[in-house]
């Protein structure tokens, strides 16, 4: 946003336009579906079912590639798409422009995403720090040579992207060939990495649907921006908007990735005490990054701005909005850490459920009533946001205080022998690929019907859980007694 602020009002309009449609049509289905993985490795890698994990990052790959072709014969009519949105002829023409060389970046991420999970999943976070540190730096002047220099103008910052992103996997892949961390999880390849795609899909499909319905209520905004008077100045404006809530959402979004690798360690290594202990304490952390966003929003709303633009309208519009983007993540930093939470338990369906209400029944009437009917413009559209965050909040609270930990141990313990190697073999020698109901669902059940359907070892294994005494139950003082007499 900075080197597009940098080219000028109309680069910094489509560039954002360009972005947001990016979010909608590619990277909010990329990083979703990848997302699906999260569960299946994290509780494998408690279960200590390694070669889980191997396996699990071959499919995914091969799913996120096979997604990108159709995306990219999207992306490249774009601007006849965007026309018939009805957007300015020349913003879409610059958008159109800077999406077409950001197609590169979507196969980069197709390898980056499922990488990323399959360390983080097993503790690894340190060298991927280092790894993403030494691209942002090299980010900065692969801009000013492809920008200025070259003087490739909107394309040169998208290609810079893409070589960010590109630079980053070699990275990554270099960390875990010379370290030899993948020794333990290997799983050549074979036909097991086409089998056995039920589970996978299961998890991948409504985790990327909660993903997309939040991310794109948030491009979404920016098409609407397009709507009002004066599209440049709005659309501009919400492009900075939306970079500055996305620079702030990388510290919730750090709690979530991290609470759902440490819910999902904990529910395959069978300890349900701790991991309701690992939400709470994340969903504290999280009310105290909401607090800050809110304060430095707040704080910053007449400066902030002029880190990207001179513009006198945007940068009025901008200081209106930025502190009711400050009230937003009092809502969206709990519910952000609280999908990880969701994540990890394998629960992405009851997600998506919560975020559609919650940003389409919810937020989207309110934001066209305040910004259309009652004529508030910029500042209705971000209300209409405020209303969607408070509601997703309080409806993840809700779900978050009535999990029965127990039970998700149970699935969770399913969940890993759907989808071992073995598991696949004996599926696809029957002729047909695992069924989804190797997964359990998410029903609010509890564990008494859950034992009355499983065999007499099934039953031996969850008292073993309720009665041991490593590090379980007996040592959590948040789960109550009376669990263990279901």
């Amino acid at each position: 946003m900075l080197f597009l602020g940098y080219l000028g009002e109309l680069e910094l309009a489509g560039g954002s336009l360009s972005i947001g449609v990016a979010n909608i049509t590619g990277y909010s289905v990329i990083s979703g579906l990848a997302m699906g993985m999260e569960p299946i490795c994290g509780q494998a890698y408690g279960a200590k079912q390694m070669k889980i994990l191997g396996l699990t990052l071959q499919r995914t790959i091969l799913l996120l590639l096979a997604t990108c072709i159709p995306i990219s014969f999207m992306w490249l009519n774009m601007k006849q798409i965007l026309l018939w949105c009805n957007q300015d002829e020349e913003i879409s023409s610059v958008a159109h422009t800077f999406i077409l060389y950001a197609i590169p970046d979507l196969f980069c991420l197709s390898l980056l995403h499922p990488l990323r999970i399959y360390l983080r999943t097993q503790g690894i976070t340190l060298p991927l720090t280092y790894c993403s540190t030494i691209s942002v730096i090299l980010h900065v002047p692969l801009n000013f040579l492809l920008v200025k220099y070259f003087d490739m103008g909107v394309a040169g910052v998208a290609l810079a992207m893409a070589l960010t992103n590109f630079n980053l996997v070699l990275l990554v892949c270099a960390f875990i060939y010379f370290s030899g961390v993948y020794k333990d999880s290997w799983v050549a390849p074979s036909m097991d990495c086409l089998r056995g795609w039920s589970s996978l899909l299961t998890l991948a499909i409504p985790t990327c649907v909660s993903v997309c319905l939040e991310w794109w209520w948030y491009e979404l905004m920016i098409i609407l921006c397009g709507l009002l008077a004066n599209p440049k100045a709005t659309i501009a404006s919400m492009g900075i908007l939306i970079q500055t809530t996305s620079l702030v959402y990388v510290f919730p979004s750090a709690l979530s990735l991290g609470v759902s690798t440490r819910v999902s360690n904990e529910l395959g290594a069978r300890r349900p005490g701790r991991a309701r202990i690992s939400m709470i304490v994340s969903l504290f952390c999280a009310v105290g990054l909401g607090l800050g966003a809110m304060v430095f929003t707040t704080l910053m709303r007449h400066r902030w701005g002029r880190f990207f633009t001179n513009d006198r309208e945007i940068l009025e519009l901008t200081a209106v909005a930025l502190p009711i983007a400050g009230l937003c993540e009092l809502g969206n930093c709990p519910q952000t850490t609280g999908c990880g939470v969701l994540r990890g338990s394998a629960r992405p369906t009851t997600g998506a459920n919560i975020n559609l209400g919650s940003f389409y029944l919810v937020g989207m009437p309110v934001a066209f009533f305040m910004g259309f009917a009652m004529k508030m413009g910029f500042a209705g559209l971000w209300l209409g946001l405020l209303a969607a965050q408070g509601s997703c909040a309080l409806l993840m609270l809700f779900v978050l205080c009535r999990t029965d930990w127990v039970l998700q141990v149970e699935r969770a313990k399913e969940l890993s022998i759907a989808q071992s190697p073995s598991s696949s073999s004996s599926s696809s020698s029957s002729g047909s690929l695992l069924p989804i109901s190797n997964i359990p669902p998410e029903p609010n059940i509890n564990i008494k019907e859950v034992n009355k359907k499983n065999s007499a070892k099934s039953v031996n294994d969850v008292d073993e859980i309720l009665c041991t005494k490593d590090d379980s139950l007996e040592t959590d003082p948040l789960i109550k007694s009376t669990q263990s007499l279901h």
